[in-house]
């Protein structure tokens, strides 16, 4: 499966970098594929990380959208889209 998600980091002087590795470690321990990342300007130099992967299908996403919330400089994260993949 392909899923994007929306990463609010927890304060607007978050290092995106440091929190992009955090990210990657997370999904690479559970199964997690070919992460890239984009930024969203908010507001107030404030700026959102849109991370977009791919997923193993018979995995529970669930589980990782809670891990998401324990990692350290996440403030919130939303899944904007999770559709299958095919080929």
């Amino acid at each position: 499966m392909a899923v994007k998600i929306k990463i609010m980091p927890s304060s607007p002087d978050e290092d995106l970098e440091v929190l992009k590795e955090k990210l990657t470690n997370a999904l690479e321990v559970d199964e997690g594929k070919n992460p890239s990342f984009e930024t969203e300007d908010i507001a107030f130099g404030l700026k959102a990380l849109i991370v977009t992967f791919g997923w193993p299908e018979d995995k529970e996403f669930e589980e990782f959208e809670n891990k998401l919330k324990t990692i350290e400089g996440v403030g919130s994260s939303e899944t904007m889209d999770m559709r299958r993949v095919f080929g």
